[in-house]
């Protein structure tokens, strides 16, 4: 009996909910009108008088929590304090929510609300009345500006029409192509469609092919799908390869007689071994004072690429090449990148340079940033560098190891200082001529990159520094800096709570140095665990995003107080900015406009993030790809994620990743936990937690969602 008691009270109150949704609902849409219980009832098509007095009463609760203002007895208006706010569209799951722009509280906008607003609109919204202790509610009234007004997807052609079917979580609807706009797309093909109009009423919205692609399932097409699907360019004008094609080297001796001639030092450059773009070199030589002179060479890349140029104007567009798993989407065209401005060896080659004067301990007695000529003596792959200083044989060895040596007393100086050690393990393929890969393979950091990375850390550091500090009473020029604020309190909390289940602490406060070593003691401690990928993960998450700004805050992670990106301005536009801004002010020149480089700054970042975006799709492309020839095939796996929706798996032979549907978790009925990452079973309490060790099965890939499914095994 107590249980049917139960079941009535429960749907009593799912009725109630109900009921209340329905009346706010009828207020909201008629913010100008009275309304008493009868009419309501009318509305709602409730005739029962008992239910009826249930109306009334409800709209008398209302009243108390203020969502409604009684006018005359028994009548109701809302109490309209809403008015109009501008913001963000954002989602959280299946619902829609308004990012204020004020940074005030989420805005819920109901499904039939959005008139049709995707992820990141900039939109403006009407509130209703706010419910005390609810949640605000409103509803879109204005699209500002659409975030995204192209879409990638498939056509499929009937005789008289054609849908573009997507696959993303930005726009739900197929997009309708009338015939006539179809610009030679086919059946089946890839294509690029921009939204032309979306009526208040209709279902779908209307668009026109402006780019097709190619086939489905063709690699370049897919790679080209991927970058179209983040707003980024896939060719390159035109006129911009046209006017980058007509410049030549134009290293004449007017031009070498105005920079340092550093020809005849020892030169090399060390790079992946796929790579075209040099653009860094290091010099040494043993200066007769006794010390150590290390040349930091940077392809000079602003002295041929000119302000107001169509190749700047592309640059700065673009901010930055693009790494997908088989290709180089380049900032510059490839007669700049891969050519003129890449530092190949036994080339001469114009450089701005970074020569500092070292002591046996790695300690900086002097600098100068200059102007350069130089001539690479070799081109080492990080391969051939890391064999020098495993076996201490091979070309230009003293200064291979003397400069490997002076590297690693730069790192320990720095993790005293602070820095944290994110050397993470990336996840690469093997692919055959096709673009099909055929194996995966993990690249790790080793001494030969380290030793580069040291230098451009240095380099990077000191050319923050030669413009960030002035003396005191003076102020700084506008500049631009890489910065990283320092962790989140909670996030960093919350990691150190769950990383307790694996047996490992953290120190969450605290000086930056103490709580830096606490994160390197357990980035090593985790060193080829099956939890090393998943605890390194969140370690970043509950980290901040490095950004580029003018207002210097320092580097959390790198624990400088200046830092800055010069040492790559062949594939990043801020690079570009750092040494037009060195060359202005080495010249005299004053402060530049911080409001407008502000905005290039905040371009660049979004730009990096879109890039990265991009790059992580590519890889998932690839993982699903290769795992289509292993359906049906066990895999160890670790829990990479937990949703309400279902438990993600990465694999440890190969970490790629895959998700179990909870609907396919059928021996009980299990709940999202979000405090503690986990889905637990209402009947049998079973647990599935973030970074459990489990045995899956490939069930499915899905290569247009660029989704793997995995059943328990």
């Amino acid at each position: 009996m107590a249980k049917k008691k139960q079941k009535s009270g429960s749907s009593t109150r799912v009725r109630k909910t109900e009921l209340v949704r329905n009346i706010i609902n009828i207020f909201n849409e008629n913010p100008e009108k009275t309304f008493n219980y009868k009419l309501i009832s009318t509305l709602m098509d409730i005739k029962s008088e008992s239910q009826r007095v249930f109306i009334n009463q409800l709209l008398y609760e209302l009243l108390d929590e203020d969502f409604l203002v009684e006018i005359s007895r028994g009548k109701f208006k809302v109490n309209s304090r809403g008015g109009y706010i501008e913001g963000v569209i954002e989602r959280q799951g299946v619902k829609t929510y308004l990012l204020p722009d004020d940074g005030g509280e989420l805005v819920f906008i109901p499904e039939r609300k959005t008139n049709h607003a995707l992820l990141k609109d900039r939109v403006k919204v009407f509130l209703y009345a706010h419910r005390r202790g609810q949640q605000p509610e409103g509803e879109v009234v204005e699209i500002i500006k659409r975030a995204q007004d192209t879409f990638v997807g498939v056509l499929e052609v009937s005789e008289n029409y054609a849908f573009l079917i997507l696959d993303n979580r930005i726009m739900t609807n197929d997009i309708f192509i009338p015939k006539n706009k179809l610009n030679g797309g086919t059946n089946g093909q890839k294509v690029v469609v921009k939204l032309l109009a979306w009526e208040p009423n209709a279902k779908n919205p209307v668009g026109e092919v402006i780019d097709v692609l190619g086939d489905k399932g063709d690699n370049t097409t897919e790679m080209h799908a991927i970058l179209a699907e983040f707003g980024l360019p896939y060719k390159y004008p035109a006129d911009v390869e046209a006017a980058a094609n007509k410049m030549d080297a134009g290293i004449t001796p007017d031009e070498i007689a105005k920079r340092v001639d550093m020809r005849n030092i020892t030169t090399f450059t060390i790079d992946p071994r796929d790579a075209k773009d040099f653009d860094d070199a290091l010099s040494l030589r043993k200066l007769d004072n006794g010390l150590w002179e290390v040349g930091v060479h940077i392809a000079d890349v602003t002295h041929y690429v000119r302000p107001d140029s169509i190749i700047e104007k592309e640059a700065l567009e673009r901010a930055t090449s693009v790494y997908l798993v088989d290709r180089t989407i380049p900032m510059l065209p490839e007669h700049l990148s891969n050519g003129i401005c890449s530092l190949r060896p036994n080339e001469e080659k114009l450089t701005y340079s970074v020569i500092f004067q070292l002591n046996d301990k790695a300690e900086i007695k002097h600098y100068d940033i200059a102007k350069t000529v130089i001539c690479s003596d070799r081109r080492f792959t990080y391969e051939e560098a890391q064999a020098i200083i495993e076996t201490g044989e091979g070309d230009y060895k003293e200064e291979v190891l003397t400069m490997d040596r002076l590297a690693k007393l730069l790192r320990e100086k720095r993790f005293a200082a602070g820095a944290i050690a994110f050397d993470r393990v990336e996840v690469r393929f093997e692919i055959d001529e096709k673009g099909k890969p055929t194996s995966v393979f993990f690249k790790e950091q080793k001494d030969s990159n380290k030793l580069v990375e040291e230098f451009m850390l240095l380099a990077n550091k000191t050319v923050a520094t030669h413009i960030g500090r002035v003396h005191q009473g003076q102020k700084a020029k506008t500049f631009v800096y890489r910065i990283h604020d320092v962790p989140n309190p909670d996030k960093l909390e919350t990691f150190s709570v769950f990383i307790k289940r694996f047996g490992y602490n953290l120190k969450t406060s605290g000086k930056q140095s103490a709580v830096s070593s606490s994160i390197n003691a357990l980035l090593d401690a985790v060193q080829g665990k099956k939890e090393q990928n998943l605890i390194e993960t969140l370690a970043i998450r509950s980290m901040a995003k490095a950004i580029y700004s003018t207002s210097n805050m320092g580097h959390y992670g790198l624990a400088f107080d200046f830092y800055t990106h010069f040492t790559s301005p062949i594939r990043r536009y801020p690079d570009m900015m750092v040494h037009r801004l060195l060359e202005k002010y080495a010249a005299g020149g004053k402060s530049v406009n911080a409001s407008e480089y502000e905005d290039y700054c905040q371009h660049s970042s979004d730009m990096e993030q879109l890039a990265a975006n991009a790059e992580r799709a590519s890889i998932k492309y690839k993982q699903v790809e290769f795992m289509s020839d292993r359906i049906g095939q066990v895999f160890d796996g670790v829990i990479s994620g937990v949703t309400e929706w279902g438990i993600y798996v990465e694999l440890v032979e190969n970490k790629c990743e895959g998700m179990i549907p909870i609907r396919d978790l059928d021996d009980d009925y299990y709940t999202f936990d979000d405090k503690n990452y986990c889905l637990e079973g209402r009947r049998y309490h079973k647990k599935y937690q973030l970074g459990d060790e489990i045995t899956v099965k490939v069930a499915k890939a899905n290569l247009d969602k660029k989704q793997l499914d995995f059943v328990l095994a």
